[in-house]
């Protein structure tokens, strides 16, 4: 999470944004003329290809237009690979499964690409055309060259037995610790201290869930927000997850309509304490300021798909993410405080479709609390010194159209009850958007900008707690930071992104 360029920086997500497809390929006309795709055709074209990517990596480094999502692969430039995806690095696959496998690979290396190029500025993209000149005798359209060098090199790679072993050895996704940060602090001492702290919060936690809803402490009026409206029976669902998983790795990636109806069927209802205007979510983007911001109190959910694993069987998940202005500050010296806050709920479904296990954190990280259903057993924790897990409150079995609802604290925005509901409430309707939209946003003055840096942080909301947390290794605690960034325990090493997360702690039930 230190904008380490050789290991951690790109991190990949698609975009759906209205405009920015349109946006991708204006910035891709701009590096040089759309007269035609560069031809390779030295001795060695596979060399012209890695120069290729080796020069475009460079000018988006230079320009600190890195997304930082997608771990880089090393020695396979035009792939890029999430945790989930490395997951399947070590294990048997048949050939098909390794090709389907690769062209995930490829996809999440192809977005990373158009976003990087999406958000040069003119002159940057200019200066890179001229620079690709010099490859393809004239003027280079980029995102042919860097189409036709993917084709290439996955098929030359595809092709060869040493570099398919040296693929699997080569996709790995560093974790979010600062590995030095610990040894200075003295972490396995400090964490002692730490972990003391940890638990007494955990004990508070607990004791808020144990009150009464009509107990629970509020500042100001609830404001609902609820989805949009969407149905299914159980006959469709079983009918689009059959469709969505039948791929060689059996992997569930829904699409389209049957994408966005998921969404819609499994989106909680938002429950806010409003009793300030930082308690009022909205749509994240760039403003006049130099730092991100809330630019419009437009009821706006941010949604993403991802997948976990359970005895080797890949899970769908639903993510839900919701932004405020500010944590404001509580009194003068509020270590927790600062510019912006968000909250993201999580839906792990199990291969029927029925919900499995519910958990969410603050967009820093920070606060992981597990929602298991009667479907989810529990573990025994692991004998070792870390967080334990952190469920203050089971739920039932969740019915297909039943509505969870999640209420949030005014100012901290913790998590106070989770209920559910055989129907919706009324309430102002939230806008569900593509959480990859915010990798490039139109940014003032023209052109797009990424709301993140280049090692996953959202600049400007950063918290005077690092000052006094750098110790436990999480490269700035408090801040908001980029999905597949998010460290969620201070001791110890958890990833909310880990595929195996949830199979560590919990189980799952046969219906």
């Amino acid at each position: 999470m230190t904008g380490q360029f050789t290991k951690t920086t790109g991190r990949a997500r698609k975009i759906t944004q209205p405009g920015l497809g349109a946006a991708l390929l204006t910035s891709a006309m701009l590096v040089g003329c759309a007269v035609a795709p560069p031809q390779f055709v030295p001795a060695d074209p596979n060399a012209k290809c890695h120069e290729l990517f080796r020069r475009v990596d460079s000018a988006i480094e230079t320009a600190g237009a890195t997304d930082g999502m997608a771990a880089r692969v090393e020695g396979f430039p035009y792939l890029r690979a999430s945790r989930f995806l490395a997951s399947y690095a070590r294990e048997e696959m048949s050939d098909a499964q390794f090709a389907d496998w690769m062209r995930r690979l490829r996809a999440l290396g192809r977005q990373a690409h158009a976003i990087e190029i999406a958000n040069l500025t003119a002159e940057e993209a200019a200066a890179l055309g001229n620079d690709l000149g010099e490859i393809s005798r004239g003027r280079a359209w980029i995102a042919s060259a860097l189409a036709e060098c993917t084709v290439r090199l996955a098929a030359a790679d595809l092709a060869d037995p040493g570099r398919r072993a040296a693929l699997r050895d080569a996709v790995r996704v560093p974790d979010d610790y600062v590995d030095w940060q610990r040894v200075a602090g003295l972490y396995w001492l400090t964490r002692l201290p730490f972990l003391s702290g940890i638990n007494r919060w955990h004990e508070e936690v607990r004791a808020m869930f144990a009150l009464p809803v009509e107990a629970l402490p509020a500042a100001g009026r609830p404001a609902t927000y609820v989805p949009p409206p969407g149905t299914i029976s159980r006959e469709e669902l079983a009918a689009l997850l059959v469709r969505a998983s039948a791929n060689p790795l059996g992997i569930p990636e829904p699409r389209g309509e049957d994408l966005a109806r998921l969404f819609r069927v499994f989106a909680p209802e938002f429950v806010v304490d409003a009793a300030t205007e930082s308690d009022r979510p909205g749509e994240l983007g760039w403003g006049e300021s130099a730092v991100p911001r809330v630019t419009s109190r437009r009821p706006v959910v941010y949604q993403r798909l991802s997948h976990a694993r359970y005895r080797g069987r890949a899970l769908l998940q639903l993510n839900y993410s919701i932004w405020f202005p500010q944590r404001p500050a509580t009194s003068g010296w509020d270590i927790l405080a600062g510019h912006l806050d968000g909250v993201l709920w999580r839906i792990t479904l199990a291969p029927d479709g029925e919900p499995w296990l519910f958990d969410s954190i603050h967009l820093c990280g920070c606060y992981h609390l597990f929602f298991p259903t009667a479907r989810a057993g529990s573990r025994p924790p692991p004998e070792t010194i870390e967080e334990a897990v952190l469920a203050p409150q089971a739920l039932p079995r969740v019915a297909l159209g039943a509505r969870v609802e999640v209420r949030i604290a005014s100012g901290t925005h913790y998590l106070q009850r989770v209920t559910v509901a055989a129907a919706a409430r009324a309430g102002a309707e939230y806008v569900l958007v593509d959480d990859d939209s915010l990798r490039s946003v139109p940014a003032p003055g023209g052109g797009r900008r990424s709301v993140y840096r280049p090692d996953g942080i959202v600049p400007g909301s950063e918290r005077a707690e690092r000052w006094l947390f750098w110790p436990m290794g999480v490269p700035e605690p408090g801040a908001m930071r980029q999905w597949g960034r998010h460290a969620t325990a201070f001791v110890g090493r958890r990833h909310f992104d880990d595929p195996g997360l949830l199979e560590r702690y919990f189980t799952l039930q046969e219906p």
